[in-house]
């Protein structure tokens, strides 16, 4: 099933996003639909709170990026915690379909060690850097209820401000369905 993706302005992706406990959910049909609505909107991460469920699962599929380094790589993380961030800072431009159109540069650690578990309810302590470490640290900021815009100096968000504005409204031009919370 394919969700609408929830848009910028809605409360939902400022919220930190509860613990799911195991048996409440059925996290490998929730994990299934998000891939499929993330690669209709050719996404290759996705949060809960995007699909409007404020619930700490987020799934990655680095795959499209054709990254040799990263291979085919497809995870579901389910309550993740990151344990730990370490590296040198890096600066990439990112983006994020709940704030389509906008891009811009991010610096995060190129490390990081997170614990979780996955759509079988396996449990996982991992490292990740680089591309797949970023992708993580992107959707896990969306489970503590944090964008990337968040990671901006005052003065880029007071330049984004009408263009984020615009898109709570729905005036905004996408390819996939969206939910837009102050549309007319």
């Amino acid at each position: 099933m394919v969700y609408p993706i929830i848009a910028y302005g809605n409360p939902v992706l400022k919220k930190p996003a509860q613990n799911i406990v195991k048996g409440e959910i059925d996290v490998k049909e929730l994990a299934n639909d998000m891939f499929e609505t993330m690669y209709s909107a050719q996404g290759i991460g996705l949060a809960a709170p995007q699909i409007g469920k404020s619930v700490r699962l987020f799934i990655a599929d680095a795959t499209p990026l054709e990254d040799e380094e990263i291979g085919e790589w497809k995870q579901v993380f389910i309550n993740p915690e990151i344990i730990e961030e370490n590296g040198d800072d890096w600066t990439f431009e990112e983006g994020c379909l709940s704030i389509p159109t906008i891009r811009e540069d991010v610096v995060r650690p190129e490390k990081l060690k997170i614990h979780y578990f996955d759509e079988n309810w396996e449990e996982h302590t991992e490292e990740f850097d680089g591309m797949q470490a970023r992708i993580i640290q992107h959707e896990y900021d969306h489970i503590e209820g944090i964008l990337f815009t968040d990671h901006l100096t005052a003065f880029k968000k007071r330049l984004l401000k009408s263009k984020l504005t615009n898109i709570s409204k729905g005036i905004v031009k996408v390819d996939y369905r969206m939910s837009f919370p102050a549309a007319k």
